[in-house]
C-alpha cells in the first residue's frame, strides 16, 4: 500500500534549484532514503524501494555520499565478520 500526501514547495525555491516539482520530490526521497540507511531506521532493500531505485543502483547513490553498505564499529568487529565468511 501507498501513501499519497500533499507537499507545498515555494515555487521561488524551484527557481532557486532549477528543478522542476517532480525532479525535487525524486531528490527528496533519495536523501531521505540515504539519511534513514545511514540511520539504520530501514533497510537497505526498503531504502532503494523509498528512492525509487534496484538495490544495485542504490548501493552506487550510497557511495556519491561516501556511505557503504558495510559498517564496522571497530577493527575486531571486522575481523570478526571476516574470520565468519
Amino acid at each position: 500500500m501507498k501513501i499519497t500526501k500533499k507537499i507545498e514547495i515555494p515555487e521561488e525555491i524551484l527557481l532557486s534549484l532549477r528543478k522542476s516539482g517532480d525532479e525535487f520530490i525524486a531528490e527528496m526521497k533519495k536523501t531521505a532514503a540515504v539519511r534513514y540507511y545511514q540511520e539504520k531506521k530501514l533497510s537497505l532493500g526498503q531504502c532503494a524501494e523509498l528512492a525509487e531505485m534496484s538495490e544495485e543502483e542504490f548501493i552506487k547513490y550510497l557511495s556519491s555520499f561516501n556511505a557503504g553498505i558495510f559498517s564496522f564499529n571497530d577493527s575486531e568487529e571486522l575481523m570478526e565478520d571476516i574470520k565468519n565468511a
